[in-house]
């Protein structure tokens, strides 16, 4: 983050690429464009971009008073969902003579096309705006040439033909402004590349284009599957009263789990007070299906392992291959993570399977605490992650 030498000499330049200044502090629109283009990086600095927050357009302070309301706000942009794939930022105050200032640091993106609300935001120069098509086109260049994460990598020896386009086209209008579809006049390749699904230089599907939209997921990606069983009692050793391996395209994977999770889920009577009653569930629906969709996402999809989803008579397991990732660890899960798919986290958002990142397991335990069951518990190792959920006791 700057040093507040580094603020003033900021503060004092004329307006760039990599600086914006606003008196606003409530413009939630105008802060999370500003963020998409940092983000987005078009000049390609390979630096932070800021957003200043308290200073006026003539580098003068506005004398706002930075709360920590505002500070909130200005860090929850990063996790709304609303920019797509998540930004890497920092927010801090600044307290200077006439006035405070909030900043927010972003860095650039290593997956870019960035969008805010299905649009692509840049800078050139004091210049802001929507990105054209060539801007666009060369943003996903850059992303291509150094993506980090397996799900943006290329799937080496797959085709355009692997992919169900139909499954795109419904996809594109969840993740992409209306407007912007409608005056896109590239052909598809570019299309799937401006959303991490396809590598044109390659020639290929990327991994997540393949678990997203492709026909055969399983054929590149062995271990692209949910292994379901549904047992008699507490021990594997039985013979499952139900067993499936779940399989396709991730749209219908989910579509899947949640239908037998639906099937899952037994109400019942239970009396509080001696004139009164509530229908509880066994398991609180909303709860399990966060804990499916956290594994969904954060899942090791480089190992040939499945998801393992198992229904006992007590309890339901939920375990996924790859251990914790990057900032996560032991001692701070969940209150800290980081996505080891975000090109699958930005999916899964734009579906709306995911209302906003980094929360999904404090979510399913206030929702079990709120249904009486047990608090969920995890066990860690290098290769997987466990979760058990404990049946609601009678």
């Amino acid at each position: 983050m700057l040093t507040e030498d580094q603020l003033r000499a900021l503060i004092a330049d004329i307006e760039s690429d990599t600086a914006e200044r606003t008196e606003s502090t409530n413009n939630t629109d105008k802060f999370g464009q500003a963020i998409c283009a940092f983000a987005n990086d078009l000049p390609n600095h390979r630096r932070p971009g800021y957003l200043l927050v308290g200073v006026k357009d003539n580098g003068s302070l506005a004398g706002i008073a930075v709360t920590d309301d505002l500070l909130k706000n200005l860090a929850a942009i990063r996790s709304d969902g609303n920019i797509l794939p998540q930004p890497m930022m920092n927010v801090v105050k600044f307290s200077l003579e006439g006035g405070d200032v909030a900043v927010v640091e972003v860095h650039p993106s290593d997956l870019p096309p960035v969008r805010y609300k299905g649009r692509v935001h840049i800078r050139v120069g004091p210049r802001k705006g929507i990105a054209n098509e060539q801007e666009e086109r060369t943003l996903s260049e850059r992303r291509i040439a150094q993506a980090k994460s397996f799900d943006a990598q290329p799937c080496s020896e797959s085709k355009i033909d692997d992919l169900a386009l139909g499954q795109f086209d419904s996809y594109r209008r969840e993740a992409v402004d209306a407007e912007t579809i409608a005056a896109n006049h590239r052909p598809i390749e570019q299309q799937l590349a401006s959303l991490r699904l396809y590598d044109p230089d390659r020639g290929c599907a990327t991994n997540a284009g393949m678990l997203l939209i492709g026909k055969n997921p399983r054929f590149y990606l062995p271990g692209a599957y949910v292994q379901y069983l549904e047992l008699p009692s507490t021990s594997l050793t039985d013979i499952p009263s139900d067993q499936a391996e779940i399989s396709g395209d991730m749209h219908s994977v989910l579509k899947e789990l949640e239908g037998r999770l639906k099937l899952l889920i037994k109400t019942s009577i239970v009396r509080t007070s001696p004139l009164e009653e509530r229908l509880l569930p066994n398991y609180p629906e909303r709860a399990v299906r966060e804990l499916l969709m956290n594994a969904v996402m954060h899942r090791n999809y480089n190992s040939n392992a499945p998801i393992r989803f198992y229904v006992f008579s007590d309890h339901i397991e939920i375990q996924s291959p790859g251990g914790l990732y990057g900032e996560a660890t032991r001692e701070n899960f969940p209150t800290r993570n980081s996505y080891r798919n975000p090109v699958i986290a930005e999916a899964l958002k734009s579906l709306g399977y995911v209302n906003r990142f980094g929360y999904g397991v404090q979510r399913a335990q206030a929702l079990l605490a709120e249904n009486g069951n047990p608090p969920a518990s995890f066990e860690f190792d290098e290769q997987s992650v466990l979760v058990k959920i404990q049946k609601r006791p009678v």
